[in-house]
Formats: structure tokens, sequence, C-alpha cells
């Protein structure tokens, strides 16, 4: 059975190198993408297990866009989904529409632990959600 795959999207290239070589040494599979006019297609067709998005990506409400496009798209809907940014005033005042679109949170900087953590758990979700 294939490692889980997780899909990192973040317009940051020092960030998406780190994270790739991060979640790669920890045995996951990973694709990055940091234009964000590609994302959505991106995840639709790789179909990830987990996506971490930027919810900046570049432009104020461009990760909500990707994020409201993912959840709209029955292929993609159930998808586990770590929303991340520096932007934690942001995160704070979006956090009960996020967490509505089953999304977990991760303020920028973080810890690699709680990083993991968050991976491990989201991915725990695919083994009990109903088919």
């Amino acid at each position: 059975m294939p490692q889980p795959l997780i899909a990192v999207m973040n317009d940051d290239t020092d960030f998406l190198s780190l994270m790739h070589e991060l979640l790669s040494g920890e045995g996951y599979r990973c694709f990055i993408c940091k234009e964000r006019d590609r994302v959505y297609a991106l995840v639709k067709e790789q179909q990830p297990d987990l996506v971490i998005l930027d919810i900046r990506l570049g432009a104020p409400e461009a990760g909500w866009t990707i994020l409201e496009l993912l959840r709209l798209d029955p292929t993609t809907a159930r998808m586990p989904v770590i929303v991340c940014s520096a932007d934690t005033i942001f995160l704070r005042a979006k956090e009960e529409s996020l967490r509505a679109l089953h999304c977990d949170i991760l303020e920028k900087p973080f810890d690699l632990d709680a990083l993991l953590l968050k991976i491990v758990l989201a991915l725990e979700t695919l083994d009990t959600s109903p088919a």
C-alpha cells in the first residue's frame, strides 16, 4: 500500500522546499505547487490524501477561493485540508468558518512536531470516514 500523498500549496519557494524535504523524510509522498491558478486543477488531478494550503497564496483571498472550489467539488469535498498562514489575525477571524469547512488550522511559524501531529490526525480521518 503506497504512503499517503500530501499536497503542499504555498507561494514561498523556500517553504515548499523545506516541506517537501520534511515530508519525504517522514516517508510521505509529496507534491508542491506555488502557482495559485494551477492548485485546484492539480489537486483534482492528483487526488492527494491531504492538502496543506496557504490561505493567502500570493493574494489575500486566493487560498480561500481555492478552498471553496475544493469543498464544492464532489471529488475533493471530503479531502482533509490544513490551512496555514503567517496571518494569524486572519486565521483567528476565519477560524469558525474554516472549522465549518472541516479544515484544521496551523499558524506560521509552527513547530514541526505540531505539523506532523496535525498530519497524522488528518490522515486518520480518512480511515474513520464513512465511504
